[in-house]
């Protein structure tokens, strides 16, 4: 590298801006790879097919061509997505709050009460999957309501630490108020945001393929992992779901590459002689601010804590009453969110296709092994230091030698420093 620099100033600029960007989605697939891994100790292979999913989410909600003769948005596959969300969160229900309040109502009164909830919230998301041109206006009410209950638990913590001599009654009414007030406004601001669609779209792909994943947890690899001790089971049975969800992403969108709606920064700037992408430095940005995120959740919060006892030792986070079910579930979400987001990130800087997850998840695999499994900031480190050898490798080849450079380190990590570059303590 210092070699090439010295050569040409100019173009090492440019490939270094490369390498970053590319290492930036990288990294997030790691991260996400590294915080799974580091909880059930096996290798989930969905999350290459949550990465493409991530991508062809905001080619369904945001295109309109068609694909085979027919419409790309179609009502059968929001139907589909529609019952595993309804699903999800009847599970959700089930769990953390049907256990607490059976002592104070009957069983069928919260059977009826989760069902309806479950419903209305798959109805409504196949409501939003079904008519994309309106996405600002479906989901305004629902960005409103999550604006005002973190602006209501802001502004109820803020009030206690500052007033805590503040009447309870007193503390709750601001609070709503002032959170209602300004999930009003974000809710009526959004309304009025037609260009606001593209950006919503990749929120609801996101948060759809953490609900695959927490669904296929829930349905296949919960029992799996009751009847199978193997770690090689498991990885076979989501290399079974990789392989089933790629080819009904191929049979649905075809196998041809295709491009993603333009996204804001993607003019290039002349900087030292070199091209480079506000889009680009925007996703170096989402990478770093998901490392602090992940790195915040692990160690300050109490959900982190029970995270990190888990992959210590799940039998004993179970003898001291942690439901691992739940938890390990909130982890697959949290990693499929981190996968989707790599790669729409990576869909909207290159044409998309059905087999662009396996690639993805291989990459973040090998970042992850470059970094150090298990490891956090090895995740990020390998994730930037694999997009910027990549970049590098290729300054005098063909850029389809990238790929070859990236197996080729993957086997000399293994071969001589299979415990990466930072090592999980």
């Amino acid at each position: 590298m210092v070699w090439k620099i010295t050569e040409s100033p100019d173009q090492a600029v440019q490939f270094a801006f490369n390498g970053l960007s590319v290492g930036a989605v990288y990294a997030l697939l790691a991260l996400g790879f590294t915080l799974v891994y580091s909880t059930v100790w096996f290798f989930d292979l969905y999350y290459g097919a949550a990465a493409a999913m991530g991508a062809y989410g905001v080619f369904y909600l945001r295109t309109s061509e068609t694909v085979g003769g027919s419409h790309v948005n179609n009502p059968y596959v929001s139907a589909i997505f529609a019952l595993v969300v309804a699903g999800v969160i009847a599970w959700v229900l089930y769990e953390a709050f049907f256990i607490r309040l059976q002592s104070r109502f009957t069983h069928k009164s919260l059977y009826i009460a989760g069902g309806m909830l479950a419903g209305a919230t798959g109805i409504y998301t196949g409501f939003v999957l079904t008519n994309p041109d309106h996405l600002h206006l479906l989901l305004s009410p629902a960005v409103g309501a999550v604006a005002a209950v973190v602006a209501g638990w802001v502004v109820n913590r803020v009030i206690r630490r500052l007033f805590s001599n503040t009447g309870r009654t007193t503390l709750l009414t601001t609070s709503v108020i002032v959170g209602s007030l300004f999930g009003a406004c974000c809710g009526l601001l959004l309304a009025g945001a037609p260009e606001s669609r593209l950006y919503l779209s990749w929120a609801m792909s996101c948060l759809v393929a953490g609900a695959v994943g927490v669904a296929l947890y829930r349905s296949l690899y919960v029992y799996m992992r009751k009847r199978a001790r193997s770690p090689l089971i498991m990885l076979v049975a989501s290399l079974g779901v990789l392989l089933a969800i790629t080819a009904a992403t191929a049979i649905v969108f075809e196998s041809a590459p295709r491009p993603l709606p333009r996204a804001f920064g993607s003019e290039p700037w002349t900087i030292w002689g070199s091209n480079i992408k506000g889009f680009n430095i925007f996703t170096i940005g989402v990478a770093i601010a998901g490392f602090l995120g992940l790195l915040f959740l692990l160690k300050r919060t109490s959900l982190g804590r029970t995270i990190r006892a888990i992959g210590d030792d799940e039998e004993v986070a179970k003898v001291v009453g942690i439901n691992t079910t739940v938890v390990i579930a909130i982890v697959f979400f949290i990693g499929a969110v981190f996968a989707a987001a790599a790669g729409l990130l990576s869909g909207h800087d290159t044409a998309i296709q059905p087999r662009m997850g396996l690639l993805l998840m291989l990459k973040g695999w090998i970042a992850s092994v470059v970094g150090g499994m298990g490891n956090l900031y090895g995740a990020v480190v390998g994730g930037f230091a694999l997009g910027m050898v990549e970049q590098f490798g290729i300054w005098d080849l063909a850029g389809e030698w990238k790929d070859v450079i990236s197996f080729v380190i993957l086997i000399l990590f293994l071969s001589f420093w299979p415990r990466g570059l930072l090592p999980r303590g």
